[in-house]
């Protein structure tokens, strides 16, 4: 019989989540990963398999548990450019969506989601929302993102 698992899954994935929303998925080594989460990289890999598995992991936990509360934000009109949670779903379509199938689905579903809740939101527009709404939002989110990230020292 093996050892019991040291470490809480769902926590060692919502910090993966955060670490991947952070940095592009090629920017975040194994080694960052076993440093960052404390988890040993045997339990990591027999766990989640490799770090694509964990990535996939982090992405699905991010979009099961942040994913909600910014879309009921969004329906509801909340202002939410400063809000990281799309952090980790841009990185995801600009890097790894394009050449890995399972990553394009999830991030595809999270927009359907975003715009949902964006049709939802009230408007002053007399036609109803932006048609590019969710466009508009996420580049206002990679401006912000990059005036954060020009602003940091290190």
């Amino acid at each position: 019989m093996g050892r019991p698992r040291g470490f809480d899954e769902e926590a060692v994935t919502a910090a993966a989540a955060e670490l991947f929303a952070g940095r592009v998925y090629d920017g975040v080594s194994v080694d960052d990963l076993v440093q960052q989460l404390g988890v040993h990289r045997n339990s990591l890999y027999r766990t989640f398999g490799s770090k694509r598995g964990l990535y996939l992991a982090a992405l699905r936990w991010h979009i099961a548990h942040r994913l909600p509360s910014l879309t009921e934000q969004l329906a509801a009109g909340t202002e939410v450019v400063d809000d990281p949670t799309l952090d980790l779903l841009l990185l995801a379509a600009i890097e790894r969506a394009p050449r890995d199938v399972e990553v394009a689905a999830l991030v595809a579903k999270a927009w359907q989601a975003l715009e949902q809740a964006l049709q939802r939101a009230p408007t002053t527009r007399p036609d109803g929302p932006r048609p590019d709404a969710l466009n508009a939002l996420l580049g206002e989110r990679l401006r912000v993102r990059a005036v954060v990230a020009s602003a940091d020292p290190a």
